[in-house]
């Protein structure tokens, strides 16, 4: 039986064999994986989440390059926020949005929808590609306190889903897919601002919003958002738009 509380030093660490980056172009990487899987729970994810790790399903992982060290963990400090101009149109904008807290369930609107995203912004990804079986576990599958939040308009037709994880500081925005139509533009944005509300109302202190690659546009609007913190040399520092890995 899993003990809710088991230590890191009970967790080991491999490294993966190299396979091509998402995110830059004509370039290898490689990540640690932490084993065993089922030995994951909220409380010592919670501690790996410091150290600059994510979840994807069961796998947790941080990218581990001998030569890149582009990948930056990013968090945002929820009480410090302060939106910009852009981001209080987006809040504006979709304020009226309706959301609903499920349980990891499958539900064919939310496949649907997540298949519709996947092939007008990631055409040419794995995941444009992925059936039910592998939308339940890259989505559906977690050893760690999470939820999907639903998102409806006032005729209630689904226009964003999110996965979030809760931990012991803060809630992990695994991933969020929406309506990519012209008409829906935003609503990422209002997506984050939702989250880093709902920390502030909880009184978590952070927002964890993955990593951010300075050079790369798909990374390029987590940015934009203040009282942010990134992850160097194992200390988490304010974030500047113009610092280097």
């Amino acid at each position: 039986m899993k003990r809710d509380h088991q230590n890191l030093t009970e967790l080991q660490l491999y490294q993966t064999a190299e396979y091509p980056c998402s995110y830059l172009p004509n370039t290898r990487a490689t990540s640690q994986m932490v084993a065993p899987m089922d030995a994951i729970n909220t409380h010592n994810y919670s501690e790996l989440i410091h150290h600059g790790f994510r979840r994807s399903g069961f796998y947790v992982y941080r990218p581990h390059c001998p030569s890149c060290q582009a990948c930056q963990p990013l968090r945002i400090v929820a009480k410090a926020f302060q939106p910009n101009r852009s981001q209080r149109r987006a809040e504006k904008r979709w304020s009226h949005l309706y959301t609903q807290i499920h349980e990891l369930e499958f539900n064919p609107e939310h496949f649907a929808l997540y298949q519709r995203y996947q092939k007008s912004r990631h055409p040419d990804g794995d995941m444009a590609k992925d059936d039910a079986a592998q939308y339940r576990q890259f989505l559906l599958k977690s050893h760690v306190d999470s939820f999907l939040v639903e998102f409806r308009d006032e005729q209630r037709a689904l226009v964003m889903v999110s996965l979030i994880d809760r931990v012991a500081d803060g809630l992990s925005a695994v991933y969020t897919f929406y309506d990519t139509d012209i008409e829906y533009s935003g609503l990422g944005t209002f997506n984050i601002l939702w989250q880093i509300q709902i920390a502030q109302r909880l009184n978590l202190p952070y927002v964890y919003l993955g990593y951010w690659i300075k050079d790369s546009s798909k990374m390029a609007y987590k940015a934009n958002f203040s009282a942010g913190q990134i992850l160097i040399d194992g200390q988490w520092q304010p974030f500047l738009k113009t610092q280097t890995p």
